[in-house]
């Protein structure tokens, strides 16, 4: 029998200039969309954001409509001028990154990655 896996779940932190949404479980086909509208729903209702974080460090797995979620998110940010971080990858995104050819696309460490 397969175990089903947790819930996935989104918890935004938001600071003056910056906002964080932690990712936690699966970014697969069920989720993707829901994730994207809400970081695109973010970024319009928060004009004054500079940077989006998106951490990573709960992401359990990352399929093709992840990766497309992660892209659209990209998108979505660069038109509101918004630098978009991937924080706290875990190997299996990484990887995924690194075999597609996007880490370019997500290397701003969080400062306190930084600081290591």
């Amino acid at each position: 029998m397969t175990p089903i896996p947790p819930p996935f779940t989104v918890t935004v932190e938001c600071g003056r200039s910056s906002a964080c949404f932690h990712l936690a479980g699966d970014l697969d086909y069920n989720v993707g969309d829901t994730v994207v509208q809400q970081a695109r729903r973010h970024l319009v209702d928060h004009p004054g954001l500079h940077d989006l974080r998106l951490d990573c460090a709960e992401l359990t797995f990352c399929d093709s409509v992840g990766v497309s979620s992660l892209l659209m998110i990209h998108r979505h940010a660069g038109a509101h001028s918004v630098r978009l971080h991937l924080d706290n990858r875990p190997p299996f995104l990484q990887r995924l990154l690194d075999i597609t050819g996007l880490q370019q696309l997500f290397t701003h460490p969080h400062i306190a990655q930084q600081a290591e």
